[in-house]
């Protein structure tokens, strides 16, 4: 259990895929971390292929000092995240306090608008890679891979990657 004491949160919203959520969550948990999965709400959301998840906290309600790391799944969620400035701001304060960012898929685009990709490789899901160019990243075609505190990953098919770097960044 390499990850017992530390909490760490993944953002929901409508539309977020189901399995960049729940195998990532699933992971962790084995580990032994406690695990907030952390919505604009309260209230149940659907995942992109039916899924139902049932925040436990509200991203407003999250702390950067209490969290080891935070998880930005993708699908459709990440666009309506980044309208919001408890997302960004919680995202941006993660990262200056060079805190475990976990993003994958579309989850770059909450990234962007959080003004965190400048100057740093990334991935995602193909449909996001002039916006994270434009945004003043460097665009990598690989499965997952870690820059800094930013762990990136790509798409659905890399998630054994993608855990693979979040495990080896929050055991070191």
């Amino acid at each position: 259990m390499k990850l017992t004491g530390k909490t760490i949160a993944i953002l929901v919203a409508e539309g977020v895929e189901d399995l960049e959520y729940y195998v990532p969550l699933m992971r962790l948990q084995e580990e032994g971390a406690t695990v907030l999965s952390s919505g604009l709400e309260l209230k149940p959301v659907k995942g992109k292929n039916g899924l139902t998840i049932i925040p436990d906290a509200t991203i407003e309600s999250l702390i950067s000092d209490d969290l080891a790391a935070l998880i930005i799944p993708g699908g459709w969620a990440p666009d309506k995240l980044r309208r919001y400035p408890a997302v960004t701001n919680l995202v941006r304060q993660m990262n200056d306090a060079n805190k475990l960012l976990g993003i994958i898929c579309h989850g770059g685009l909450v990234a962007i608008s959080a003004g965190i990709v400048k100057g740093h490789r990334a991935t995602g899901s193909l449909g996001i890679k002039d916006d994270l160019v434009n945004a003043g990243a460097t665009w990598v075609d690989q499965p997952a891979f870690r820059d800094g505190n930013q762990v990136w990953g790509r798409v659905v098919a890399d998630i054994p990657d993608f855990c693979r770097e979040l495990m080896a960044a929050l055991v070191s």
